[in-house]
């Protein structure tokens, strides 16, 4: 079900890895952001539009990962935009017979069955340095970097006061850092924080890809927690983060998330 968080912003939230799918509403139609997960999720989504009379006029993702460029038949054939860099990425990534096959592999098989693959990845790049997501609709700035994932890009929506924070600033997962070849991820992680400390002052609700929505104080601490984070993984200290306690959301798999980015950054040196 969808529930709004700023005037004309809405968000829907999926099973999976409390997944925020993010509704921009426009003069002619929504801008649809990482719509979302499992089948049913999105067909929800698709009848709760139709139920006010909404249609899908644009879609964004706002970075190559699976969870974040999927889409649903019932959501319309708008077009799908990303980074430059990030549909170059799904672009190599997705290139040959067998690259689905590779994605469904990486899903938990409790859901591979309900994760529709058919549209996956479909989408285009913006011209690189594009500063804003071309629709007719509130201003939507992007702000990319390179932490996480290649081509990341956060959406600044000033007019509502809204940033959508795509995998970064989760009060449930912690920081992830491109591992897949990326020169300096400590290093990016903490400029993309930077950049992103940059947009306080015009925000009042965050939406991280994962976990709960906050407000201007919790934009304000989840950077810094998440700094906090980065910069123990570069010294390897322990960094004593609530997100990896015994009793936190991601208790069965992040504490292993934390140690593969200890082990890899210690044989980089």
């Amino acid at each position: 079900m969808l529930r709004q968080v700023a005037d004309g912003v809405l968000v829907h939230q999926s099973e999976f890895l409390q997944s925020n799918a993010v509704v921009v509403q426009g003069r002619a139609g929504v801008l649809l952001i990482d719509p979302g997960v499992q089948d049913h999720e999105m067909a929800c989504l698709a009848n709760d539009l139709s139920d006010v009379s909404q249609t899908v006029v644009a879609g964004f993702s706002t970075h190559p990962h699976w969870d974040h460029l999927l889409w649903h038949a019932r959501l319309g054939a708008a077009p799908r935009y990303g980074t430059a860099r990030c549909a170059a990425t799904v672009r190599a990534r997705l290139s040959d017979a067998g690259a689905k096959a590779r994605v469904a592999e990486l899903i938990p098989p409790d859901i591979v069955e309900q994760v529709p693959l058919d549209l996956l990845g479909l989408i285009t790049g913006l011209p690189a340095d594009t500063a804003r997501i071309p629709w007719d609709g509130p201003e939507v700035r992007i702000v990319e970097h390179h932490a996480h994932a290649p081509g990341h890009a956060a959406l600044l929506i000033k007019e509502r006061g809204v940033l959508v924070a795509g995998d970064m600033l989760s009060d449930v997962l912690i920081p992830m850092l491109d591992l897949s070849g990326a020169a300096g991820p400590i290093e990016d992680y903490l400029a993309a924080l930077r950049l992103l400390e940059g947009t306080v002052g015009d925000v009042a609700v965050v939406v991280p890809g994962h976990g709960s929505i906050g407000g201007a104080d919790q934009l304000r601490a989840r950077i810094e927690q998440d700094r906090v984070y980065v910069l123990a993984l570069h010294e390897a200290h322990d960094p004593s983060d609530p997100r990896l306690g015994p009793s936190a959301y991601g208790k069965d798999f992040l504490p292993n998330v934390h140690e593969r980015q200890l082990q890899h950054l210690a044989r980089r040196g």
